[in-house]
């Protein structure tokens, strides 16, 4: 797979590492564990969404653009990614966020991601609902401005995970590990996509499981699918047939960025075994689908972490109920 057809900034620190889980292993234990580290991969305090932007803000630089603008919920990890990316690269940033998720107090509404966005100087727009959403996508809209999609999930935004596949699947080929399964948390879905696409065209023998936080697997399952169809046309190759992929959605709970018991016995469960912090909105809900694989499995099962621990601090309340001092 070439992908130097694309134009792309650096923004990254690859490749991630791939951690034995020992710890966490000997706790579910089934199979070998690992943890593909992209939550430490650099700029803005890490995430998965930096893969995608290099390929996205690379566009973006190539059409002479001179202004960002993305969409998210006031936590969103990509809005505090994008923001930290265009600070470095000299862009204007406009986060246009939605207050859609059933969260409220002080530490959701003005601390965690939303202080970082301020603080790489992004100018940060609450919007009630998507009509004044609307409104102010079209005051902010000029024409030197770029406009990227939720979570970066495009089928260019996807080719970031492409590239992630091939460097992850090499690390365990380094092992001696041919047959795996990968659990990726999926949101707006080219994480996913990128990993699935990526796995089929290199004819790898494991299973990738998508873990959705938000959507219901079908809708999921269809995002993905699309994802991977407009990754695949972008590099000239057939559609996939993601046999190979698995998508569900019970590990949600209430819905999207609302947290569940379950993701607090994992985020626990992953900081007394190995010292790993996970977010409650996204690594914290697939980590649950990841721990039942892992118990029950009979080959080794990676664990792509995609980052997010600012967003912990917006859930800071919740957070100390559980486990701050009495």
């Amino acid at each position: 797979m070439d992908l130097s057809a694309f134009p792309r900034v650096a923004l990254g620190s690859w490749p991630t590492p791939l951690d034995d889980a020992p710890g966490l292993t000997a706790a579910l234990g089934g199979p070998p564990v690992l943890l593909k580290r992209d939550d430490v991969n650099g700029l803005g305090a890490g995430g998965n969404k930096l893969r995608k932007l290099e390929f996205l803000l690379g566009q973006a630089l190539a059409q002479g653009a001179d202004t960002i603008i993305t969409f998210g919920a006031l936590q969103t990890n990509h809005g505090r990614q994008t923001a930290a990316a265009c600070a470095k690269l000299g862009l204007r940033c406009e986060l246009v966020l939605t207050a859609k998720v059933p969260m409220t107090g002080d530490a959701y509404e003005r601390s965690g991601n939303i202080v970082l966005d301020h603080l790489f100087g992004a100018n940060v727009h609450i919007c009630a609902d998507a009509d004044e959403t609307a409104a102010v996508y079209e005051e902010v809209n000029h024409p030197g401005a770029v406009t990227l999609p939720v979570g970066g999930s495009n089928g260019l935004g996807t080719l970031g995970y492409v590239a992630a596949a091939v460097e992850l699947v090499g690390q365990l080929t380094d092992r001696g590990i041919g047959e795996a399964t990968i659990v990726v948390p999926d949101g707006s879905g080219a994480t996913a996509a990128g990993i699935a696409l990526g796995t089929e065209l290199l004819g790898w023998p494991g299973r990738v499981h998508a873990a959705s936080v938000s959507h219901t697997a079908a809708d999921a399952r269809q995002a993905l699918e699309v994802l991977c169809a407009d990754a695949a046309a972008l590099l000239g190759v057939p559609a996939p047939e993601l046999a190979h992929v698995t998508v569900t959605d019970d590990t949600v709970g209430d819905g999207y960025g609302v947290p569940t018991p379950q993701m607090w016995d994992v985020l626990e469960l992953f900081a007394r075994t190995e010292g790993v912090l996970l977010d409650p909105v996204y690594t914290g809900k697939a980590a649950v689908k990841f721990r039942e694989i892992a118990a029950s499995g009979d080959v080794p099962v990676v664990f792509l972490h995609t980052g997010g621990l600012p967003g912990f601090y917006g859930y800071a309340a919740e957070a100390v109920a559980r486990f701050g001092p009495a």
